[in-house]
């Protein structure tokens, strides 16, 4: 019995020193492969870290402290001026080309499409039209986990469809405005605002189930004090 403990253990010693064999061959043959490979990867990580510290952050300290003279043109509705600066410091557009890829880039998307949609209110129809295009184009650009701020730039972009005449489009996008962050103050806002858009597309039963929704969910709500008479004329066109 001793034998044949023996002869398992010395069998296992020469399967690990076959196994360790061929792994030292294969690493001498690959040895270079191996270097170079070790070398790229540490290279690759000096690249990430340089690239943060001497071009990320100092990017994104810069369009921070540039960005707030945009954001007070912007508050005195100064909309030419918050797009396009004031010969001395930038404006929105300048600050999305030149800082796109940070977060202040980020947020002069938004600030830039509600800029141009606020531009095309008081506008003849070419012009207004070249507006709204442009104010979509910058906030399907624009991107954020705020809770608050993104149905803000969602239902901007169904005014801009509606204003362009996509009525399609504008209900989708009031939709995802109203599901995004369910509250009692965007969201009954833009379940209205779709209803009403459904009603206008002749979908009255889609109509009616919306103003039905805010009746039943959102009584504290603005939208609440009026929505019996959103109900009773998509009932009566329903003919119920």
């Amino acid at each position: 019995m001793a034998n044949e403990k023996n002869d398992h253990t010395e069998e296992n010693f020469a399967t690990i020193e076959t196994a360790l064999g061929k792994s030292e061959q294969f690493i001498e043959k690959n040895k270079n492969i191996l270097v170079y490979g070790t070398i790229g990867l540490f290279a690759l990580v000096l690249v990430i870290l340089g690239y943060n510290k001497y071009i990320r952050i100092p990017n994104q300290e810069e369009a921070y402290n540039k960005i707030w003279h945009a954001e007070q043109y912007f508050a005195k509705d100064s909309f030419n001026l918050a797009l396009n600066g004031d010969g001395v410091n930038p404006g929105f557009i300048e600050i999305i080309d030149d800082f796109g890829s940070t977060p202040s880039g980020n947020l002069a998307q938004y600030y830039a499409g509600i800029c141009y949609f606020n531009l095309a209110q008081n506008q003849e129809a070419e012009a207004a039209k070249a507006n709204f295009e442009s104010a979509l184009e910058y906030l399907e650009d624009f991107s954020s986990d705020d809770l608050n701020i993104m149905p803000m730039a969602l239902g901007v972009m169904g005014d801009c469809q509606m204003e362009l005449g996509d009525m399609e489009k504008a209900v989708a996008k009031y939709e995802d405005a109203a599901r995004h962050n369910d509250n009692e103050f965007m969201t009954p806002l833009y379940l209205k605002k779709a209803g009403i858009t459904y009603s206008v597309m002749g979908k009255h039963d889609k109509a009616l189930q919306l103003f039905e929704e805010i009746k039943t969910k959102y009584f504290r709500s603005f939208e609440y004090s009026d929505i019996k008479k959103y109900i009773a004329r998509e009932e009566q066109l329903l003919g119920k």
